[in-house]
Formats: structure tokens, sequence, C-alpha cells
């Protein structure tokens, strides 16, 4: 059999079903007994020496949590049942007895300080982190 160059077994794969390549991955590794799942643990150790006003710079996932919803806890609930699409009033009302929680989670800076802004409006606590 001849040997394959990478570009060459590229356009093998590219040729693949998805259920093909799936098998295929499957069968790699039984065969040579490694996985292909990638390592996460290589992500968390990144740059030890970075500066933390890095971090803030490229962050741009945020979470809004929810700490106290304040005196006007219905207002709250109906803003909440607004900002997080699909939650029902049962739901809503639990996420907000709940406080602290977190409403949103890793949302563009945007979506972060327009919830920030409605859930502040409604007479809520809100951090965004």
């Amino acid at each position: 059999m001849a040997k394959l160059s990478n570009d060459e077994l590229l356009d093998v794969f590219k040729e693949m079903t998805l259920l093909e390549l799936s098998a295929f991955v499957k069968q790699f590794e039984e065969t040579f007994e490694v996985t292909a799942a990638a390592p996460v643990a290589v992500a968390a150790v990144a740059a030890p020496g970075a500066a933390p006003a890095e971090a803030a710079e490229e962050q741009d996932e945020f979470d809004v949590i929810l700490e106290s919803a304040g005196d006007k806890k219905i207002q709250v609930i109906k803003v909440v049942r607004e900002v997080v699409s699909g939650l029902g009033l049962k739901e809503a009302k639990e996420l907000v007895e709940a406080a602290p929680k977190a409403v949103l989670e890793k949302v563009a800076k945007e979506a972060a300080d327009a919830a920030k802004d409605k859930l502040e409006a409604a007479g809520a606590k809100i951090t965004v982190k």
C-alpha cells in the first residue's frame, strides 16, 4: 500500500460522511488505544504570567447574576421572563427566589449590559462578571 500524504488523507476525509468519519475515529481509537478527545486541562493552564488587566480586555463572554430581587419582585420576574427566552412564569419565579443566581451565562457584553439595565430598572440588584 502506498503511503498517503497529509493532504491526500484530508481529501479522503472530506469525501466521507459524518457517520463514516465517526466510525473511522472509533476504530482508530480502538486500534491504537488512544482517544481523540481534546485535552481540556491545557486551556486552563494558558499563560501564568498574563496580567489580570489583559484578561479583562480579552473577555468577550459575560455572566449576568441576579443578587437580589429588591422590593419589586413581581416586576423583576416579568423582566427575567423577557430577558431569558423560553422561561415560564414558574421557572422565572424560582430563578428570582433562588438569588443569587445566574440569569444569563456566557453572553456578549452588549447583551449583558442590556439585561443588567432592564433588571436594575425593575429594582433588582445585578452583578456582571
